[in-house]
């Protein structure tokens, strides 16, 4: 099962994956980007903010992906495959750059996964106290930098996103606690 856990920075979702990860170690666990060596060259370029283009931070994104996907994902698809964010939150944050529309982002999306969508989503919403006191708590990095006004329109662009597309998925209040959503995560997934 290929599962994707997406939500903006700071709603918890790798604190969920490393639960899992304890509990399932036979599981696969990845993440968009930086799930291969040119993934993890990608993140470093994507999270130093240096890139001016929209449309090239889109593409990177997006190149990332079908690499990841072809790489770790297909051969793995008998198996527990949880990813750290996916083509949810490449489109969320192309939607909220106003790179693309809607149906062209999902059409890059399809091509870039083979047409092989995930089997279940995890999305984690949050709001914007929360958002402020989280972000508080760290350092920024070049997409955090943006604020939290945009990290919020991501978000809202990410739910109607999921909304659109026919994707079984589990929306979580990463306001609630550690232990609560672990739960809920649980049995959502079958675990």
């Amino acid at each position: 099962m290929y599962v994707l856990f997406e939500g903006i920075d700071t709603c918890g979702k790798s604190t969920q994956i490393e639960l899992l990860r304890q509990r399932h170690p036979e599981a696969v666990i990845t993440r968009e980007p930086g799930g291969t060596p040119f993934g993890e060259k990608a993140r470093e370029i994507l999270l130093s903010g240096t890139l001016r283009s929209d449309r090239a931070e889109l593409l990177l994104f997006l190149a990332d992906r079908a690499e990841h996907y072809d790489e770790v994902v297909r051969p793995r698809r008998n198996g527990l495959v949880i990813s750290d964010r996916g083509f949810l939150s490449g489109i969320g944050y192309a939607l909220a750059n106003r790179s693309a529309s809607l149906e062209e982002l999902i059409a890059l999306n399809h091509f870039a996964l083979r047409g092989d969508w995930p089997e279940r989503i995890v999305f984690f919403e949050t709001d914007l106290p929360t958002l402020r006191q989280r972000l508080g708590e760290k350092s920024a990095d070049g997409i955090e930098d943006r604020g939290v006004e945009y990290l919020m329109e991501v978000q809202r662009q990410m739910r109607e996103a999921l909304e659109h597309i026919a994707i079984p998925h589990l929306i979580v209040d990463a306001r609630e606690s550690v232990e609560a959503i672990h739960q809920k995560i649980l049995t959502y997934l079958g675990l």
